[in-house]
């Protein structure tokens, strides 16, 4: 029976600690700030903050890129011969980075490519599914898994609120007056992923401790989420008392486990500081 390597993007910001436990490969996205290209994981987040501070700039991300995809399924090939590698990838929506491994996995052979049209903890519920799946299951045959990861990946939902529409503004993704307007009456935006694609659904008012349960009600009431695992996704500087807030909620709900999960680089750039977010599989 041929091994099943699982490999992703630094987009999913999975947590290191599950990575290491179902030997998942992660490949960097990256972030160029001041005219340097930092592998995604390399930069500490709070250098992406501290950079907007003194410029009111903020870095520039770039996907993964073929080259580093062949060296990728060629390291995996090399210490697994016999493996078949099972990719999940950042939505094909946001960003190239899927295409770049479709390209690459074109010189290889038992590969497997999921786009699985989501990002941060939304493909990161996908791939802990796929990695648990795998574990309960080792003798699995690699269409079949696949088959279920397909199956799955319409079934992931993400919702977050960014932490500064200022740090939105500063990426050209709302006009000087949207954002002036929106920081003044206080309006928090909600992000959702629809069919792959990041779209603003819901607006919220006020403080982010009141917006995030707002945002967690209207998830739960749009959403039939599985009750075993839930994915709260936070960008530093999220207040603990939410955190706090938010994980009774979660409990009161139901949930049985429910996982933090930090922005990286990648996603923190785009969202800025003190940022919400949840991610679940539905039923």
């Amino acid at each position: 029976m041929r091994r099943i390597i699982l490999s992703t993007e630094s987009g999913a910001d999975l947590p290191v600690d599950l990575a290491e436990k179902y030997n998942i490969q992660v490949v960097p996205m990256h972030i160029i700030m001041e005219g340097k290209d930092y592998l995604d994981g390399s930069l500490p987040v709070q250098e992406i903050y501290d950079y907007y501070g003194r410029t009111k700039k903020i870095p520039s991300t770039t996907s993964t890129n073929a080259h580093e995809y062949q060296e990728l399924f060629s390291n995996i090939k090399k210490e697994n011969p016999d493996s078949t590698i099972v990719h999940i990838g950042y939505t094909s929506k946001a960003s190239s980075s899927f295409q770049n491994a479709v390209i690459a996995a074109e010189e290889f052979e038992d590969i497997h490519l999921i786009d699985a049209l989501n990002v941060t903890g939304g493909l990161a519920a996908v791939v802990i599914y796929a990695a648990e799946l795998l574990e309960e299951e080792p003798d699995i045959e690699p269409v079949r898994l696949v088959e279920k990861i397909e199956a799955i990946v319409p079934k992931s939902r993400l919702a977050f609120i960014p932490g500064s529409l200022e740090f939105l503004r500063a990426g050209g993704r709302v006009s000087n007056m949207a954002s002036l307007i929106g920081t003044l009456m206080k309006i928090k935006p909600c992000i959702e992923l629809k069919d792959g694609k990041l779209v603003s659904t819901k607006k919220y008012r006020g403080k982010m401790s009141g917006a995030a349960e707002k945002l967690f009600r209207d998830y739960l009431n749009e959403f039939n989420i599985d009750r075993k695992q839930l994915y709260f996704i936070y960008s530093i500087g999220l207040d603990e008392g939410v955190k706090q807030k938010m994980d009774e909620l979660a409990k009161k709900d139901g949930f049985k486990n429910v996982r933090w999960i930090q922005a990286g680089g990648m996603i923190s750039t785009h969202s800025g500081a003190g940022g919400f977010g949840v991610a679940g599989l539905e039923k």
